[in-house]
This record gives C-alpha cells, structure tokens and sequence, in this order.
C-alpha cells in the first residue's frame, strides 16, 4: 500500500516564512557575538613625568642642587596597563630602574622617554635614578609607583 502526500501551495509558502524566520534569527542572535579580535590589550592610561631640579646656596656659599621625579608619587590600579611618559627637563641623563616591575630606562634632557607596563602585584615601587643617588650625587632623585 502506497501513501500519497498532497503539499499544497499554502504549506510551501508557510515553510518558506518558518525557514526564512529560523535563519534570520539565528543571524540576529549570532551579530552581536562576532567581534573582532585585535590581540591588544585595552587603552594603557598614560601619565606623564618630569625630572626637576633645586638649586640653593647655603649661608657659606657652597651651592646644593637636587633633581627630583615630578611627580613624585603615581597611584595605579592593580592590572591597570600603564604608559609613562617621562619627559627629560633638568640634568643631562637620568638613567633609572623600578626594582620589582622590571622597569629599566634613560630620560634624557628634551626628550620624552615612554615606558609601557602592567602593574601585576600590589605594592610601592621606587623610580631610582641610577646617577643620582645620595646628596653627594645630587640625590636622592627617588620617585614611587604605588600599585593598590
């Protein structure tokens, strides 16, 4: 015994409008979860630094100069990603270290030297420069990244 199945017009178009529906909507749904990847990381908030100096005498004329990271605090988030921009006003050269982010560097006199970091552990860091290091040196030129 054969059966015999009758699709009338009507049914083909109702299939037409539910198929349609069902790939539209998954369109719609699967829009908003394609997003480009660009592998970067988010916008690093940048914070820009300068090097000072102060110039004094004292009452017996010998002369005191001391250089100093202006400013000489900077408050981060922990997982903040982070851009310093240190600009070299005062001194020569001014290499310097931050122990304990693996920050090495150089600002010089009119440049601007760029650091990119991400402040990972919670603690406070000193900005040392390496040629200002005691008063005999016109130091100490100490700085500090605090990461809370």
């Amino acid at each position: 015994m054969s059966k015999e199945f009758i699709v009338s017009k009507r049914q083909i178009q109702l299939f037409i409008v539910v198929a349609a529906l069902i790939i539209l909507t998954g369109v719609y749904l699967s829009w908003n979860q394609s997003r480009t990847v660009s592998g970067q990381a988010a916008e690093a908030r940048v914070i820009q630094l300068v090097t000072g100096e102060y110039k004094t005498q004292t009452a017996d004329g010998k002369e005191l100069e001391v250089y100093v990271w202006h400013p000489g605090t900077v408050h981060v988030n922990k997982g903040e990603s982070i851009e310093l921009q240190i600009s070299g006003v005062n001194g020569n050269s001014h290499p310097f270290v931050v122990e304990g982010l693996g920050i090495r560097g150089e600002v010089t006199k009119g440049k601007t030297t760029v650091v990119r970091f991400t402040a990972d552990k919670e603690g406070t860091y000193p900005i040392q420069c390496l040629t200002h290091t005691d008063m005999r040196h016109g130091g100490p030129m100490v700085g500090y990244i605090v990461v809370q």
